[in-house]
């Protein structure tokens, strides 16, 4: 049955394939030790669709005990056959595509194409690092004829991912997938409002040929299930996407062990439109950028910094797209979702109101609705500030929503300034006809990617990251790898 089929079936009926609804350890569906449920809610229609375990720390240390005791075994796995099993995850993901994208929009809330470009991403990583499996190399150390030294690099042993809810699929893939090419085994904590394709993946994965206990999900909140598994003294490294006040915890938790933790958290990313650029193409750029998936996007372009000279041409176009957006159910294919949660729409709309209060006016949206078709569900209009003041918290914080703060440069030099002018340091974007600039902006610019003339450009092939309060270390691309290894030198005289 297609994406399209199931969602059709589900509006009309309320008709759900068969989901997951225990833990996966030790290559098994598990029953909680304390026999919680926690529900999982359809954003479109605010109303809860299904239940999961509520997992606690004995869940938590039944898994990390899963994934320890099958370190070894996978770890010293020929690395071509842990390349193959991820090959074969790809292939099984893209035969299930339909299933994985209706479950994910289901439980996000974003529309049902994102979710498909959502799962095709993700088996393009299991694709991608299947490939680097077998290229994980040591080198030689020139030491003198008398000797031979070389290195050896070893997986760090049971790894724990935090995922979140925005993104549930493709960030478990871009993090599951280089751990278990490096020969690492995997405990992961999904988000506790989108559990389920997490849940769905692991069960795959096993499919595909991984041992029992190298891949393994605990389901549960955050201090019922994600601190126990962050400050497990078996886990030795943490990949944790989120907000900066829980990756502060997860670093200290991390601490205690001496774990090492690549933290990917907020953002508040600049989108820079210059006088010469493409306004068409800008204009396509910053509507994409900031009204993906409700905003709700850490690499979000939510600020939009453009040159006076611009300003109302490119406003005018941005406001023509926003307009012709349509709202509604993420199954329906909507192109503006609704938020994740309630108590999440509930900061959204504080976060407005009180830049409204301060003399703030939206140039369009600013309220709270609900599905125009249905009148239910967890929506907030697509929402512009203009000529916002830098040091307003619209420009400064980070509100994870469909909210643009446009903010109006007087030239290149004073773009960059405003560009850097937040704590976060995530991505950046730059639309211009002169490439020499976009690559001086993009050298001074703070930023751990920056894309030139689209946003989002790029892939699972490109690291990716921030600096300052958005964290550190680098996911996607080769060096993602990195994490999951430890170098061991050896020197041994011969001669």
């Amino acid at each position: 049955m297609s994406g399209s089929s199931h969602a059709a079936a589900y509006l009309e009926t309320g008709a759900l394939p068969e989901l997951p609804d225990r833990h996966f350890i030790a290559g098994e569906w598990t029953t909680p030790a304390a026999g919680g449920r926690m529900e999982t809610f359809d954003a479109g229609f605010g109303r809860a669709f299904h239940s999961v375990a509520a997992g606690t720390a004995e869940d938590v240390d039944r898994a990390v005990m899963a994934a320890h005791a099958a370190q070894n075994g996978w770890g010293r796995t020929k690395a071509s056959a842990r390349g193959a099993a991820l090959m074969r995850a790809a292939t099984l993901l893209r035969e299930e595509a339909a299933r994985f994208a209706f479950v994910e929009a289901l439980d996000s809330g974003k529309p049902l194409q994102e979710a498909e470009g959502d799962v095709a991403g993700a088996a393009r990583a299991f694709e991608y690092y299947a490939g680097a499996a077998d290229k994980i190399e040591g080198e030689t150390f020139p030491i003198g004829d008398d000797y031979l030294g070389y290195s050896r690099p070893e997986p760090v042993g049971v790894t724990a991912h935090i995922i979140p809810w925005n993104y549930p699929l493709s960030t478990a893939a871009r993090g599951l997938a280089p751990a278990l090419a490096a020969g690492c085994t995997v405990v992961a904590k999904p988000a506790e409002t989108t559990p389920l394709t997490m849940l769905m993946l692991a069960d795959l994965l096993t499919r595909a040929g991984l041992p029992a206990g190298v891949v393994n999900v605990v389901t549960g909140t955050g201090p019922e299930a994600g601190a126990p598994l962050v400050g497990h003294p078996k886990v030795r490294h943490v990949t944790f996407t989120g907000s900066v006040p829980t990756g502060q915890g997860v670093m200290q938790a991390a601490a205690r062990n001496v774990a090492s933790v690549v933290l990917e958290l907020g953002g508040k990313s600049p989108l820079i439109v210059l006088t010469d650029a493409d306004l068409d193409a800008a204009a396509d750029g910053v509507v994409g950028a900031i009204y993906e998936n409700a905003g709700q996007i850490c690499s979000a372009g939510s600020r939009l910094i453009v040159e006076r000279p611009v300003h109302d041409a490119l406003l005018e176009r941005v406001l023509a797209r926003v307009h012709a957006l349509k709202m509604g159910h993420g199954l329906r294919r909507s192109t503006l979702g609704p938020l994740n949660s309630a108590p999440h729409r509930a900061g959204v709309a504080q976060r407005v109101d009180e830049a409204i209060a301060r003399g703030l006016p939206p140039l369009t949206g600013g309220s709270a609705t609900v599905d125009p078709e249905t009148g239910e569900g967890w929506f907030f209009e697509a929402t512009i500030f203009d000529d916002v003041p830098a040091d307003d918290p619209l420009v400064t914080d980070e509100i994870f929503g469909p909210v643009l703060a446009v903010q109006i440069a007087d030239g290149a030099d004073d773009a960059a300034a405003l560009a850097n002018g937040t704590d976060y340091a995530l991505v950046a974007g730059i639309y211009t006809a002169d490439f020499g600039l976009a690559h001086r902006l993009a050298r001074d610019i703070d930023a751990g990617q920056v894309f030139i003339n689209e946003y989002f450009a790029g892939g699972i092939e490109v690291p990716f990251g921030g600096n300052r309060q958005s964290g550190f270390g680098r996911e996607k691309g080769l060096a993602a790898v990195q994490n999951y290894l430890r170098i061991k030198s050896v020197a041994a005289k011969i001669g």
